[in-house]
């Protein structure tokens, strides 16, 4: 069976956006390669948003689909927003929580159209989204807002990576 980069590059690319958002939180990252990061998240989403445009189709995927709009543009915006200006930086917060929040959505109706054991990680990875964000949102110092950002990191990689494994499940049927 041959796998195409779209189909396995998610489940490399959901943890390695994540752990750079723990890095920029936490001061190890600066604006320049977070900007950088932006720049290629941005031109990777639209690569993958016009790729896969054809295999998105569904009530599931459809969804998926808009996830991945969105998700570009307000990554897009984020990315213009650290350029253009010095230090304040308001679209990257809608950025940040935004990715936190769409694919909690999209897990949602993810695990209403599958099995188990998929549905339950699908669902864990939605609870573990929304309880980063609230996490992070509330945290009161930088180690809970870290913890925050880690809990919607290791969710999201789990939900990436069990659709990776589902879909390869499925091509072995074909």
């Amino acid at each position: 069976m041959s796998r195409s980069l779209t189909d396995v590059a998610p489940a490399l690319l959901v943890p390695a956006a994540w752990t750079l958002a723990l890095a920029a939180r936490v001061d190890v990252v600066g604006r320049r390669p977070l900007l950088v990061a932006l720049a290629v998240m941005t031109v990777l989403l639209g690569a993958f948003a016009v790729a896969t445009r054809d295999a998105m189709t569904g009530p599931v995927l459809g969804l998926w689909r808009w996830v991945l709009v969105l998700g570009f543009v307000i990554t897009l915006v984020a990315a213009v927003d650290l350029a253009v200006t010095p230090a304040v930086d308001p679209t990257l917060a809608v950025a940040f929580y935004g990715w936190m929040v769409l694919p909690a959505l999209a897990f949602v109706a993810t695990a209403q159209s599958v099995e188990k054991p998929f549905s339950t990680v699908y669902l864990a990875a939605t609870i573990c989204s929304l309880a980063g964000a609230g996490t992070h949102a509330l945290a009161g110092s930088a180690v809970e807002a870290a913890v925050g950002i880690a809990v919607v990191g290791l969710g999201q990689t789990a939900g990436i990576v069990a659709a990776v494994a589902q879909n390869a499940d499925a091509g072995d049927e074909d």
